[in-house]
């Protein structure tokens, strides 16, 4: 992974000194809050339903064992309410619809689509002793909020995938620093999300993104940018369109300062909802590719272009070192595959935990393994204190030390030898880690919604625990195969309802939390086909009709799959019509029910 230099060190730590001060003079009545505001939002402190909330950048998705500790370190000694404000807290937390509503947890980690990390109870007086902390491992929030370029994510699998054509990771990095406190970009008529990929198949949903970025090579070789723009979910959800097929990779900086900055002067800042650059797209066409190109062309004839020289790319690549892993020799490793699947025949579990959650690495020798944090009882994504702590552990034993965020809100071992594999499945199972549940239906994506985020009009944490509950039988969910399945609280769609082959999204009728269901979302993934927003089925259901509405559209997919067909590709080759009348039909059978 990335080896941070002692620039990086000494930057990071001049912004954990410089938000103390701000800090200090804010509690001291000398910087007033319209005014602290700001600074603390592009340091990643929100001020949410209850209390403060921090999100820490993970670029590109890449941890070390030692900066998990430091998150279990926050979770454990800053993550903490007093017992007035969670006993508070938690009164609000009424039933809704018959659900339970999940009792506010504290001590955790939370973590996001684009390989965040947040917290939800720091005070923030102490925020700036957090910041310092995280700069002790050269962790920070810098820009995960506010109008400014965001943190830059990528594939889980980058530099390790056996689909990869080019490594994205030193361009992300390249661009990273380019991005971090650019000061022409620090303030844009709305935020701005970036993700980039090297692989065949997109396990970043970088067409979902303001820019999408595919490094590959053409037909000479020659390593290039596939060059997406105007991508985003909320309110209008819109897949981002190629401007550029083929970009020379040492012009991602111009061409990106082109995009950003015709975006910067042409778009709305007098409509919050029209703001995002996907509108400007939409609105212009053309005429802002154009302008694109031509201010492309400006900045190269300037002088003053960004051009990335060679020495520059191979200073940044150098800086992402292989760790050390022994891997066996090729007749130890065909002994261990024999032992594997002599267990494999012997357990069904670790059968399916071979299945779902090992993929295959670019060095024969090691593989890929997921630890899932989804599962009963816990919300997807939190990782508590305890969890974080023996996923850094797990990390220094199996991996050499890393691990890796993904888009699915789960961790990712990237360097684990096959003959460990059957001793890491014991490991991950005491832990909790190896339920054999990635890519299925329980693997689901959860915003915090409306327990936690003063934004969202509905709770989704509540429906994604009675899912859950509901289907907690692995021969069923193995029968069902793998299905996304998205929940967000509000329309700003953190949970990305729209890219799910079963979206949820949390809606307010007159005080009231209602759910809308779409249908035939995509990421983008080969499991997936081509990114695109679902459809809805017909009006928002009440909190108590989702989890029948949710059986009733499996069960008319159960009815009309072909062999082993995929939930996705039965609903493309029917047609939505049959799963909205059977959804519903759910809705009016649970009315009467009531």
């Amino acid at each position: 992974m990335y080896q941070y230099t002692d620039f990086d060190q000494q930057f990071i730590q001049a912004r954990a000194a410089q938000y103390r001060d701000q800090l200090t003079r804010n509690l001291a009545g000398k910087l007033a809050d319209d005014e602290f505001r700001p600074l603390r939002l592009q340091n990643g402190w929100y001020v949410q339903r209850y209390a403060p909330m921090l999100r820490v950048a993970v670029p590109y998705g890449e941890l070390n064992s030692a900066q998990l500790r430091v998150l279990s370190q926050i979770a454990r000694d800053y993550d903490t309410p007093s017992a007035e404000l969670l006993a508070r807290a938690q009164s609000t937390q009424d039933k809704i619809g018959g659900i339970d509503a999940p009792k506010l947890t504290v001590n955790y980690g939370h973590f996001t689509t684009r390989q965040n990390v947040q917290f939800n109870w720091i005070p923030l007086d102490k925020s700036a002793d957090v910041m310092e902390l995280l700069a002790s491992v050269n962790l920070h929030g810098i820009q995960t909020s506010g109008n400014c370029i965001r943190n830059i994510t990528s594939d889980e699998r980058a530099g390790i995938a056996v689909d990869e054509e080019v490594d994205p990771r030193p361009y992300a990095e390249v661009l990273r620093q380019w991005s971090t406190l650019h000061p022409e970009f620090a303030y844009l008529p709305r935020k701005f999300k970036i993700a980039i990929t090297g692989s065949n198949e997109d396990r970043a949903a970088i067409a979902w993104h303001d820019v999408g970025l595919r490094v590959l090579r053409n037909d000479d070789g020659e390593v290039g940018f596939q060059v997406l723009v105007g991508g985003g979910m909320g309110r209008t959800p819109i897949t981002g369109t190629v401007i550029r097929e083929f970009l020379p990779w040492n012009q991602i900086i111009n061409y990106l300062e082109a995009v950003v900055r015709v975006y910067n002067g042409w778009g709305r800042r007098d409509n919050i909802y029209k703001a995002r650059i996907k509108i400007l797209v939409k609105a212009e066409g053309q005429r802002y590719f154009d302008e694109v190109e031509a201010e492309y062309e400006r900045i190269l004839e300037s002088g003053a272009h960004h051009t990335i020289p060679q020495t520059e790319l191979d200073r940044v690549t150098a800086c992402f070192v292989s760790p050390p892993v022994d891997v066996v020799s090729d007749e130890a490793q065909e002994k261990a595959e024999q032992a594997l699947l002599a267990q494999a025949r012997a357990d069904k579990e670790f059968t399916r935990w071979l299945q779902q959650n090992v993929t295959s690495h670019q060095n024969p020798g090691l593989r890929v393994v997921t630890l899932s944090f989804k599962r009963l009882g816990q919300a997807p994504g939190d990782a508590t204190a305890d969890q974080l702590g023996i996923a850094a552990d797990l990390a220094d034993q199996f991996s050499a030390g890393e691990v890796r965020v993904n888009h699915d809100q789960n961790l990712v071992l990237p360097w684990v030898r096959i003959d460990q594999l059957a001793e890491l499945y014991q490991a991950a199972r005491a832990a909790g880690f190896a339920r054999a549940n990635v890519h299925l239906l329980t693997d689901m994506i959860a915003c915090p919604g409306g327990d936690y985020c003063a934004l969202a009009n509905a709770r989704s944490l509540p429906i994604a625990a009675a899912i859950t509950e509901r289907y907690q039988d692995l021969d069923e969910l193995f029968d069902l195969g793998e299905i996304d399945l998205h929940i967000s609280g509000c329309i700003n769609s953190c949970g990305h309802h729209h890219s799910g082959h079963i979206g949820i999204l949390g809606v307010d009728k007159d005080g009231q939390e209602w759910y809308q269901v779409t249908l035939g979302g995509s990421d983008g993934s080969f499991l997936s086909g081509p990114s695109k927003a679902g459809k809805v089925v017909g009006p928002s259901f009440a909190a108590a009709e989702v989890v029948d509405v949710v059986e009733a559209i499996l069960d008319v997919y159960r009815d009309k799959r072909e062999s082993a067909e995929t939930f996705a590709r039965t609903l493309n080759r029917v047609g939505i019509d049959d799963f909205k009348a059977a959804a519903n039909a759910a809705r009016n059978t649970t009315a009467r029910a009531a």
